[in-house]
């Protein structure tokens, strides 16, 4: 007789908020195996979680927060949708200088994450903020380093793989963007 199990109950919030921590979602044994029967799965999955609220709905300081980043060419389609929904918001782009880069940048090997080669520490890159990473309230996006003390470390993450992660100085904001195709990324 084989082991039986529940369907998974729901996520649980972020177990901190304000920094890159997970999320737990459980379920539990309806029948223990018996006489050879299959063994029981796992019966707790973690995912990665970034709650941008601390208590009593503030918002978490910004240079806490890690920035999430992705290629800068999912924003052409971005900016189409967001322009389709009448919801297109001036947007600005950070500079910043790539210091440390986890190696886990280097080894993945999915069509979606390729663009993760091109981060190289000493580089400068450029990210834009968009709708709907911009914050409407703040008008700033999440982990964009607004508020750090100058030369301060900030921390970013990709997004489609965790192990890409690293630190970064911001160098500028700029009103307008013109970041290079090559080194230009997105806020997430």
């Amino acid at each position: 007789i084989p082991c039986v199990v529940s369907a998974w109950g729901a996520w649980s919030g972020c177990a901190e908020p304000c920094k890159t921590t997970h999320r737990v979602r459980k379920r539990h044994i309806i029948q223990e195996p018996r006489n050879g029967g299959e063994a029981c799965p796992a019966l707790e999955e973690r995912a990665g979680c970034l709650q941008y609220w601390a208590g009593q709905g503030a918002e978490c300081k910004q240079a806490l927060i890690p920035a999430l980043i992705t290629t800068g060419g999912f924003g052409k389609a971005r900016k189409k949708r967001a322009a389709a929904d009448g919801k297109q918001r001036a947007g600005y782009c950070v500079e910043f200088q790539l210091m440390a880069i986890t190696p886990g940048c280097l080894h993945s090997h999915h069509s979606y994450t390729r663009w993760m080669r091109y981060l190289s520490k000493g580089h400068r890159v450029c990210v834009e903020c968009q709708h709907p990473a911009l914050n409407p309230r703040s008008h700033h996006c999440s982990g964009d380093g607004t508020g750090s003390k100058k030369n301060q470390l900030l921390q970013w993450q990709a997004v489609g793989n965790p192990r890409c992660q690293g630190t970064w100085r911001r160098i500028r904001q700029l009103d307008t963007c013109s970041c290079p195709s090559v080194h230009s990324f997105l806020f997430i």
